[in-house]
């Protein structure tokens, strides 16, 4: 059997959990059959049954576009270039709506059948609109037509299944709930600190950890505005770069820069780092904060809880399947607005909740240790991405 992967993040070019979501998998399904995987950017390898071929994203031609147009143009003329080709695959895979018009084209022109892994929802996303304006409107399209015409859909959590069912007209029996997983060999507690000294995170204090970009969905505003409620021995690392619009980043740098005219122990690293130095983070900090206001499943959550991390998260999506409340972490519930753009209804409490969580677990090492071996052994029994590529392989036999 072969594959064809259709997505926009591949190694080198990694920034979401979709990305992290695709690198794990082809190499572990590539242990299974062929992978063929098209994404955006300059790779070119072949390891064993993996092959990695990159598609140029930053066309000249769309120079003097709409700026919030001109990502959709690109990333739709690099749909049509990633099918150029035939590849020979007898299923093609697409992951999020960015590769989703190349595999319409590869289902309509190649005969081949579509799987679509879920990996966000653009009805969920309003703020998307911010960046991409009237794209807003493409993407959507995109995404609702690929959606509809796929021939399995792949739900990385059962509510992200329902609300597959809920906005799309989609038969029940397509889509399957196939959770998101994590490599348990890399992501693992460690002993080094090299990347604690190179940002100043002082060892003898305690420290709660943010890891991710700079988005609505990702809730940071809501943990930044938190930190006043945190106790004021407690290190604040937030790891978060790539904003989504420079309104965010301008929101995100006069927050940070308020509540540290009254406290020093706040740390934005400004960037995405690399496995090896999350992993560290992860491996020393007393407590991971996830504010997210949506999340399908939240990756970083379970690569916090591998790396023996207690977590505080927000109840939404997936998240309330990955974090088990009182013996992984704490879930903060989130009372959302009713319609886009889907934010807290009471900003301040929420952030006085997630607070109140970080607190509790900082002030009881007992129950942190607890929940830090809880957090371990739930990601062994139920997010390694061996059985995890099983279950994609039996999803394409079945449609073959």
């Amino acid at each position: 059997m072969k594959v064809l992967f259709y997505t926009r993040e591949f190694p080198p070019y990694v920034y979401g959990g979709a990305g992290v979501h695709v690198e794990y998998l082809a190499d572990e399904l590539s242990k299974l059959m062929q992978v063929d995987v098209r994404c955006f950017g300059d790779q070119d390898q072949k390891n064993g049954n993996l092959t990695v071929k990159g598609f140029p994203y930053d066309n000249p031609i769309f120079n003097d576009s709409n700026s919030q147009l001109k990502a959709v143009f690109q990333t739709l003329s690099t749909c049509v270039q990633m099918n150029a080709e035939d590849s020979g695959a007898d299923i093609v895979h697409c992951h999020t709506w960015y590769a989703q018009f190349a595999g319409i084209i590869a289902k309509l022109c190649y005969g081949i059948p579509l799987v679509i892994t879920t990996h966000s929802l653009e009805p969920l996303r309003p703020w998307k609109r911010e960046q991409l304006g009237r794209g807003y409107d493409a993407s959507s399209w995109v995404e609702k037509t690929a959606i509809e015409m796929a021939d399995a859909i792949i739900a990385v959590s059962k509510e992200t299944k329902d609300d597959v069912l809920k906005h799309f007209n989609v038969d029940e029996s397509k889509v399957k709930v196939i959770y998101n997983g994590i490599n348990l060999q890399q992501y693992n507690i460690t002993s080094d600190t090299s990347t604690l000294d190179e940002y100043g995170i002082d060892k003898t204090k305690p420290f709660v950890l943010f890891v991710g970009r700079i988005t609505r969905q990702k809730g940071i505003i809501h943990l930044v505005n938190a930190i006043k409620y945190i106790d004021s021995e407690t290190q604040i690392v937030l790891c978060a770069g790539a904003p989504d619009t420079p309104d965010i980043a301008k929101e995100m740098e006069d927050s940070v820069k308020e509540v540290k005219k009254t406290r020093n122990n706040v740390i934005w690293i400004d960037k995405m780092l690399d496995k090896k130095e999350v992993i560290q983070l992860y491996s020393h900090a007393d407590v991971f904060c996830c504010p997210s206001i949506y999340e399908p499943f939240g990756i970083i959550n379970i690569e916090a809880m591998a790396c023996e991390t207690a977590v505080v998260a927000s109840a939404v999506g997936g998240i309330k399947e990955v974090v088990v409340q009182g013996e992984t972490g704490i879930l903060v519930p989130l009372e959302q607005q009713t319609s886009a753009p889907f934010e807290p209804v009471n900003p301040d409490k929420f952030s006085q909740d997630l607070a109140n969580g970080i607190n509790k677990l900082i002030d009881n090492k007992d129950l942190r240790d607890k929940m830090s071996k809880n957090g371990r052994k739930r990601v062994e029994d139920y997010f390694d991405w061996i059985a995890i590529a099983k279950q994609v392989k039996d999803l394409y036999k079945s449609l073959i």
